[in-house]
């Protein structure tokens, strides 16, 4: 102790010279000496009275709260019990500890029948008084509390009455007026519990399979709860219809979820399930479960299917190991070994950076292909010094398939931490290796050096295509969202408002760069990334399956809410299919009619049933296709499809032609907005980084790698001198390639989209269930009305129409059923026609070519289209009818039209005469005559590709044209009749009510925004002067598209009816020598070519629109002057 002094003397001269107080003194030596006496008393003896008082202070103040909860229970204070749980934890208020009077909170709330309160602490974890283990106990406690009450009132009153002094007085009667209030309480809590009765059964008991070998209850409150509330329920399970012996039980007291799953089941056994309410009175009436039974089972056990998922990872990952082992003594990889790096290197390299003159951040972009990177937080986005986005080029003279490297650099990013490591293994010089070879290396050392620039490796998320502009650039765009305050080298943050003003006064609206394309669009491009990493809620959901293709790739339809899925609807909150339910869709599959069966009449098959057809109805209704229209929809039957466990998926597939749709066409069915297309191996690669992260970040570093060794094998084999470099270049590219047809097996395995589009194409009815069996009878089309089928977007190209071998035509039904963008030719009787000369140029198919006769025949619901070529098929006319007489040759199985690759999809180029307004003439064939009653398809017709949507599968009935006659007595057209040639495949029947319609009368279609248009072509065609064209047209049609449409379809006519050598055909390059006029009260009016025909709509019953050649062309005077009608 004497040498403590010393030290504090000491300590105290060394302070700087001046008075000093003694209360300073006395403070420091208190805190010196404490500090000392650590090396001489434990810590906690020496802590230990602070740690007294700090404890005494706490249950001081969590007393008061919970004096303050019970005070607000017993006021009945909705709103300041609400604001105490909101403020203090379960423990802090002491909520399940009874008072001095034996009871807590939630029995005050319940004896005194206040349910918002007691429901909100039954919410919050409050539990009900042990004291009260029977009903006997809590009527003898709340006697003996109002007892006590009525005694402490009882005396209180006679102290008052005695008492003299005004002070003692008044404190009394304070006592008093609390004790009467609580007399008054405690008899209201008994006789609360003397009129409450046992609950009801809970309501809607429904019982479930959960898996193989759980069930799933879930359950509502009971209707009335008998001026009680209830604090808990029980489930019970047996496998006894009348639970003897019970197997099991479980009591529920958090009311939170009113949803239990039992586990440990097992797997065939019907179990018999019932849920009972328990209130202070004691348990009500069990509810047994709707369907009182179920059976614990997945669809797998119906035919003892495998689950997709069994171990890809691992295998992926041990072929990712074999391949890296390759490389393992390489001497590229040697330096890769020490991985530890020196300050001296480091700044090395950030000077290299710093005087390359390709290493710096760019400022305006160049033609070519470049990268640039996006990280943000909140509001805010990094730029550049420059206030630009980090922006570095990776090629400046690119002319490679940009699709491909795309797709293998969407991959990569699965890998930003390998990138020096995948840069070595590129170990060829770049002047002698291939196109993609060299593109490939630029991006790794682009993406090496936006690594450098930023300080981190990590790039983020790449965007699911790239951004394109007039000038030839291109931008990859990575996106990242940084949650934490890090830190990056030569870049700063902006708020992306400023920089979107910034950027756009110094932009050119006329011609925007792509960079000012990605700045317009960028908080699309930030919710895209989003929501594109976001899972749905578990749950079965109805997914809709709807494609289209463009001229070098597939895309698929999403919600922009969620990319990373098809466009759905929720179905239940139970994800499982149990093996009944299953069969039960099964055994649809295989019905032609819907019929009802003993099964559809069990509650489980019922509510099954009545799930999907709200579902069906929400869906249709979401992508804007009306529900009579869906009847030739399918639901795939194929499998269940499971996403990560807790999200499965039933999809509903559009008819077989529908699936994918070709660019040219659109639809007038247009969805609600909130829908984009993503390419269908950028879909996959983002669905599977939300459901299976795991597998496909080690699928897409194989592929990357695989794919970039391949391309070094190859280089190796065309660079090899001697025979010793040949057999060993051989034999890597050989080991190479069967490691990636290992890698090709396992991902095929997980590619659930190319089994569901190879099944959608599929042309048999056995290929789906027919929605028919879900759309309910109320809510289909009028009897008579035509029942096409539609799935097209309009703003999806949809393919060019594949008529069916049979439509069903409804003759008491004299409406028009029309298809915008079509066409009809009406040929005069004196027109010649040679249906030997009648022949269609092969034109190359652009996927695969069918040949053979293709008919198929209309099964129940399940429509089965002929085969007539489309925009994916090659053109073939058929010289003459099949006679109903002779029998049909089998349907076709598959639609040939439709290659799905494994690795990669790519269409060839698509002409120009086969775009939007291309028009194309499959066959023209007169009708046979028909036996009285028979009916049978009209073989031949005119195929267009419209400009505006189509109906797939709108019925429409045969249009006569100006003296055409009928005769019922033989059952064909009179000699007189007019031919007529439409562009869909229609129905000929004998029993024709409709009356002739007049020519170039314009008539609202079916379909809203379409309407009727007669054009009559008043050049020269080679044809009769009475031929008019009737197309339908919407409101964005102009004028030159329909002089684009009349002159291209009357060249196929011409052609067909006349034969090449004797057509007048007109070029392309020609259209520009016509005019569309109308001509009212002999007064004609040249229309210009941006000019709306519908405009015109209200003089269109008095007027009538032809197509001239222009009176300044010189064809005008190569064909002589307009021929009038």
């Amino acid at each position: 102790m004497t040498q403590q002094m010393k030290d504090l003397q000491l300590a105290q001269t060394r302070k700087q010279p001046g008075p000093s107080s003694p209360n300073a003194a006395k403070r420091l030596y208190r805190n010196l000496s404490g500090k000392f006496r650590v090396n001489y008393m434990s810590f906690d003896e020496g802590s230990l009275a602070g740690r007294n008082e700090k404890e005494k202070l706490r249950k001081s103040y969590l007393f008061q709260g919970n004096a303050a909860l019970f005070e607000a229970v017993e006021q009945q204070d909705f709103d300041k019990v609400q604001e105490l749980l909101k403020q203090y934890s379960v423990e802090e208020l002491d909520l399940n500890t009874p008072n001095s009077e034996g009871l807590l909170p939630l029995d005050v709330a319940i004896m005194t029948n206040n349910s918002p309160i007691a429901k909100t602490l039954l919410l919050a974890g409050a539990k009900e008084s042990p004291h009260f283990v029977s009903l006997e106990s809590r009527s003898l406690h709340l006697s003996t509390l109002v007892r006590e009450a009525e005694q402490q009132v009882n005396d209180l009153t006679a102290q008052v009455g005695n008492e003299v002094s005004s002070a003692d007085c008044l404190e009394k009667e304070k006592q008093l007026k609390a004790w009467e209030w609580r007399y008054r309480l405690y008899k209201r809590m008994n006789a609360g519990f003397e009129h409450a009765r046992v609950p009801d059964p809970p309501m809607n008991v429904h019982l479930s399979v959960a898996s193989s070998t759980s069930l799933e209850v879930s359950f509502e409150e009971p209707l009335s709860v008998n001026s009680a509330v209830v604090t808990k329920y029980k489930v019970e399970w047996s496998c006894s219809p009348t639970f003897s012996p019970p197997l099991g039980e479980v009591v529920i007291d958090k009311l939170k979820n009113l949803h239990i799953t039992i586990h440990g089941l097992v797997s065939g056994t019907p179990y018999y399930v019932q849920v009972s309410a328990y209130n202070m009175k004691g348990w009500g009436l069990p509810q047994a479960s709707v369907p009182p039974f179920a059976i614990p089972s997945n669809w797998r056990e119906y035919d003892g299917r495998a689950p997709r998922r069994r171990g890809q990872a691992e295998a992926l990952d041990h072929l990712l190991s074999q391949v890296k082992m390759m490389h393992q003594h390489c001497v590229c990889h040697e330096p890769c070994k020490n991985q530890a790096q020196s300050r001296k290197h480091s700044v090395s390299k950030s000077l290299k950076y710093l005087f390359h003159p390709g290493s710096k951040f760019l400022k305006t972009l160049k033609r070519g292909l470049h990268l640039a990177t996006i990280f943000y937080k909140d509001d805010n986005i990094l730029v550049t010094h420059e206030d630009q986005i980090p922006v570095v080029e990776i090629d400046d003279s690119y002319s490679c398939l940009l699709m491909q490297d795309f797709l293998w650099f969407t991959k990569v990013s699965c890998m930003w931490d390998e990138i020096l490591w995948l840069r070595q293994c590129v170990t060829v010089s770049q002047s002698s290796c291939s196109c993609i070879l060299q593109t490939r290396l630029k991006m790794l050392l682009a993406i090496s050096q936006m690594q450098g620039l930023l300080g981190i490796q990590d790039l983020g998320q790449v965007f699911f295509e790239p951004i394109k502009d007039k000038q030839g650039n291109i931008l990859l765009v990575t996106l990242k969202e940084v949650k934490t305050n890090q830190t990056f080298e030569s870049v700063r943050w902006i708020p992306v408002s400023k920089l979107q003003t910034s950027r756009k006064s110094i932009s050119s609206p006329e011609e925007p760069t792509a960079l000012d394309v990605l700045l317009m669009a960028l908080q699309d491009k930030l919710a895209y990334h989003q929501r594109s990493s976001q899972a749905l809620p578990p749950g079965l959901y109805l997914g809709y399956l709807k494609l289209c293709s463009a001229v070098d790739q597939i895309r698929v339809l999403v919600p922009e809410q969620l990319p990373n899925i098809l466009c759905h609807v929720k179905i239940r909150n139970n994800p499982n299919i149990s093996r009944e339910e299953w069969e039960w869709l099964q055994n649809l599959a295989r019905m032609e009619e819907p019929s009802p069966t003993e099964q559809e009449m069990d509650p489980t098959y019922n509510l099954l049933l009545q799930e999907l057809q709200e579902a069906t109805k929400e869906l249709m209704q979401q992508v804007n296709i009306p529900l009579h229209e869906a009847k030739n929809f399918r639901l795939y039957s194929q499998e269940v499809l499971d996403f990560g466990g807790q999200v499965s998926f039933l999809l509903l597939l559009p008819p077989s032609d529908d699936v994918c749709t070709a660019p040219g066409q659109n639809d007038p069915y247009s969805p609600q907005s909130g829908f984009l297309t993503l390419p269908l191996q950028i879909f996959e690669l983002v669905h599977f980084s939300t459901y299976d992260q795991e597998f496909i970040r080690q699928y897409c570093q194989v592929s990357a790698l695989l794919e970039l060794e391949s391309l070094l094998s190859q280089q190796s084999l065309r660079e090899a001198f001697s025979d010793l470099e040949l057999t060993t270049a051989k034999q890597r590219h050989h080991q190479i390639q069967d490691h990636m047809q290992q890698m090709e097996e396992i991902w095929k395995e997980m590619r659930w989209l190319m089994d569901a589009l190879q099944h959608a194409r599929y042309k048999q009815p056995s290929c789906g269930i027919s929605l028919t069996f879900f759309i309910e009878e109320s809510s289909a089309a009028p009897k008579g009305e035509a029942l096409p089928a539609s799935s097209h977007l309009d703003f999806l190209p949809s393919p060019t129409p594949s008529p069916e071998a049979s439509r069903k035509f409804n003759s008491d039904s004299h409406g028009i059923s029309d298809e915008e963008g079509s066409l009809e030719v009406f040929l005069a009787t004196d027109s010649d026609y040679d249906s030997s000369r009648a022949q269609s140029p092969q034109e190359p198919d652009l996927i695969s070519s069918s040949s053979g006769p293709k008919c198929c025949s209309r099964k129940s619901s399940c429509p089965l289209r002929d085969s007539v070529p489309n925009v994916l098929q090659s053109h073939e006319l058929k010289r003459a009818p099949v006679p109903l007489e002779e029998p049909q040759p089998p349907p076709e199985l598959y639609d040939s039209d439709f290659v799905l690759p494994s690795r990669q999809i790519e269409l060839l180029r698509i002409t120009e005469k086969r775009q939007a307004y291309c028009v194309r003439t499959s066959s023209l064939d007169f009708p046979k005559p028909l036996c009285h009653g028979a009916r049978k398809s009209c073989p031949g017709s005119v195929d267009s590709s419209p400009t505006e949507s189509r109906t797939a599968g709108r019925c429409s009935p045969l249009r006569f044209g100006i003296g055409s006659a009928f005769s019922p007595k033989h059952g064909w057209l009179a000699e007189n009749s007019e031919p007529v040639f439409r562009t869909r495949s229609m129905e000929w029947t004998h029993t024709f009510q409709e009356p002739p319609e007049p020519p170039r009368v314009a008539n609202q279609g079916k379909s809203s925004g379409s309407f009727t248009l007669h054009v009559c072509p008043q050049y020269e065609t080679g044809l009769s002067k009475e031929t008019n064209v009737k197309l339908h047209i919407t409101n964005k049609m102009s004028a030159e598209d329909v002089v684009k449409l009349v002159v291209q379809e009357m060249n196929e006519v011409s052609r067909d009816v006349l034969g090449n050598t004797g057509a007048f055909c007109y070029s392309e390059e020609q259209l520009d020598h016509f005019g569309l006029v109308f001509i009212l009260d002999d007064v004609e009016q040249w229309l210009p070519n941006d000019f709306l025909p519908l405009t015109l709509q209200k003089a269109w019953p008095e007027g009538r629109f032809c197509v001239r050649i222009k009176e300044t062309s010189p064809l005008l005077f190569q064909y002589g002057a307009a021929t009038t009608v």
